[in-house]
């Protein structure tokens, strides 16, 4: 019985020493692979303070109404590569992170999605960027530009919202149970390893899923996306009874599917969105006064 009992503790002494090799193997790569990426992906766009923290902010294009894209849950600006492009041949276009996303500081709070709305504003502010917007968002994205049309009304031409959520489409155990062990499994080099989550961003241009497969294998990304999650309830029901101005055009959009983490990584389905966008830019398009007095 007692050689049993040694041979039993040497096997388990030998599985704990492959395992703990195993972690720090793993976190030795997850670190040294998120170093290059530092390098390899910086922020496209300008990193603005809006009271003790950065958001990031990417814009280009020129014209009005400017569009202001919100991201779905675990995306970022980079989640938008289709669509952006697109629609900035016709006018301005700003997509961001939100606190604790992509190349955004989480700041000192966590995720709040009453306080999403304003945060936006003070970016937008503080960035120089001028409404009134057309506001787009997929997703819990087009909840959380709801929440900002809702309370910003007078800086809103018109809301887009893509494969909005419905309060009777709760957020997955499943799903949020993987997000929730994603960042442990980010830091050792699980994610990374076997691509669980970055394969998400499969089908985007390339300057856009590079970014994105990086910050879907990073820890600090992936905490606040499991946040954001964490409250996907919550959120939906704001957007649901959140009183909007008549005055403000709403236009749904379906594109990528009632999946909770769904991405426009499809060209096709990233046309559909640019294609609603630029209809509604045109229709909300104020002509210069020239153009408005007409021939004389």
């Amino acid at each position: 019985m007692g050689l049993i009992l040694a041979r039993v503790r040497r096997v388990l002494l030998t599985a704990a020493a492959i395992l703990v090799f195993l972690v720090l193997a793993g976190a030795t790569y997850q670190g040294a692979s998120t170093a290059l990426e530092r390098r390899r992906f910086p922020h496209p766009g300008r990193l603005v303070d809006v009271g003790g923290h950065q958001l990031h902010l990417y814009c280009i294009g020129e014209g009005t109404p400017p569009v202001v894209l919100e991201a779905p849950a675990t995306g970022m600006s980079a989640a938008w590569g289709w669509v952006q492009p697109d629609v900035a041949q016709v006018t301005r276009v700003c997509t961001y992170d939100r606190a604790g996303l992509g190349w955004s500081e989480s700041g000192d709070r966590g995720y709040d999605p009453a306080a999403v709305p304003s945060e936006l504003q003070a970016l937008l502010d503080h960035a120089g960027e001028t409404g009134p917007f057309v506001i787009g968002g997929q997703g819990l994205g087009a909840a959380l530009a709801t929440l900002y049309a809702a309370q910003f009304g007078a800086e809103v031409a018109a809301l887009v919202l893509v494969d909005p959520p419905m309060p009777d489409q709760p957020a997955r155990p499943s799903v949020t149970r993987l997000l929730n062990a994603s960042p442990w499994l980010a830091r050792a080099g699980v994610l990374r390893a076997t691509r669980m989550l970055s394969t998400h961003a499969s089908g985007l241009p390339d300057v856009a899923a590079g970014p994105l497969r990086a910050f879907l294998n990073r820890p600090d990304h992936l905490t606040r996306a499991a946040s954001e999650l964490a409250r996907w309830d919550e959120t939906v029901a704001m957007a649901a009874s959140a009183a909007l101005d008549p005055a403000i055009p709403v236009i749904g959009v379906e594109a990528a599917g009632p999946s909770h983490t769904a991405l426009l990584t499809d060209p096709e389905r990233g046309a559909v969105v640019s294609a609603a966008l630029r209809t509604v830019v045109e229709r909300r398009r104020v002509p210069a006064p020239a153009e408005a007095a007409g021939p004389r």
